[in-house]
């Protein structure tokens, strides 16, 4: 079966890139022939690539989208005839706007594939008009939780198959057990609005006070650097919040963490929790409408209202001060991370590849 992975720019560092470019690895060691293609840039992938899967750019320049759509639609369209691809995944339900026109009357199956909350069209009509037309005329949409997969099926007039796999975890478990209490929290993820740093930076004011040698290291980078670190200042928190920034040994941070937050507004999935159970993290996370829940059941690990910083700032002190339900809850981690390891959830997409 030849594949064709369609996303928008693969040379991104983003979780949706990651989880894209593991998938596409996954199926090739699998037996399937695959192209990963971006619609702009993507000649050189972030993350690794097999090298029997050939990458494909559409473009090779900037250029607004809009003004693009007929080219975009028509390249889509060819690469999928010169190709003879089979199936057609697409790692974005915006894209879907230029896959239909681009496979009418084509013996091509379309797969969309959902990394987004359903109800959160991030500001855009045109997402909410995609994700109708996909429910109605994709071959199967795969969303990334049961909740979410449940909003599809009551949010829309679908005709294809709506199916939930999780993302992978890029992360095995881990067999080490922590020897001492480093009395470090950690926080992963882009420094945007949507990541909610703001909101654990407010509650970590109370931590502070409470318990003073904890410290708290945010990995990541983002448009809103400036707002925090300025935020740090004003409330003499410079020596308890280290901004890390970028780093590719992202692991290593994991391993000398004792807990792990995270504080977004919202999430499509949550791919940082699952990272984070792979090391044996105990967690304390926003409730967000998908994804938190669903990843942390039967962990033991702690859930808190929506944007409730008070009760963020009190579960996080609750779990410094009591080292036995860290450790109690890291074993339970561990082992809810084996649902989310490449094997378990690659079997998944080949089932659904194979009932076509």
């Amino acid at each position: 079966m030849r594949l064709l992975i369609l996303g928008g720019n693969f040379n991104n560092t983003g979780g949706t890139e990651r989880v894209g470019s593991m998938l596409a690895n996954s199926l090739s060691e699998a037996g399937y022939e695959i192209m990963l293609a971006s619609i702009s840039y993507g000649d050189k992938p972030f993350f690794p690539i097999n090298e029997n899967i050939k990458i494909i750019s559409l473009f090779n320049s900037p250029g607004r989208t809009l003004y693009r759509t007929p080219n975009i639609i028509y390249k889509i369209r060819s690469l999928l005839k010169e190709e003879r691809i089979d199936t057609l995944i697409v790692v974005e339900t915006m894209s879907v706007l230029f896959t239909l026109p681009a496979t009418l009357g084509l013996p091509v199956k379309h797969i969309c594939w959902e990394h987004f909350n359903f109800n959160n069209d991030l500001g855009n009509s045109g997402r909410r008009i995609a994700r109708q037309l996909a429910a109605r005329y994709c071959d199967s949409v795969v969303t990334l939780t049961e909740r979410d997969k449940e909003c599809w099926l009551q949010g829309t007039n679908h005709k294809s198959q709506i199916i939930a796999i999780n993302n992978p975890s890029p992360f095995p478990v881990q067999e080490y057990v922590k020897q001492e209490n480093t009395k470090i929290v950690l926080a992963v993820g882009r420094l945007t609005p949507i990541k909610g740093f703001d909101l654990l930076l407010q509650s970590w004011l109370e931590v502070n006070k409470a318990m003073p040698d904890w410290t708290l290291k945010i990995v990541g980078e983002g448009e809103d650097r400036s707002k925090l670190t300025n935020f740090l200042i004003e409330n003499n928190l410079t020596d308890s919040v280290e901004l890390v920034g970028n780093t590719d040994n992202v692991e290593e941070y994991y391993k000398q963490a004792e807990i792990f937050c995270l504080s977004s507004r919202f999430e499509g999935f949550g791919m940082v929790l699952v990272e984070a159970l792979a090391f044996g993290l105990p967690i304390v996370s926003f409730d967000c409408e998908a994804g938190p829940a669903e990843i942390l059941e039967n962990t033991g690990s702690i859930l808190v209202a929506q944007n409730d910083i008070k009760h963020l700032a009190s579960s996080l002190i609750k779990l410094m001060k009591d080292d036995e339900q860290r450790k109690s809850i890291s074993l339970r981690s561990k082992e809810k991370a084996k649902i989310y390891q490449p094997e378990n959830i690659i079997s998944q997409w080949i089932d659904l590849l194979e009932s076509f």
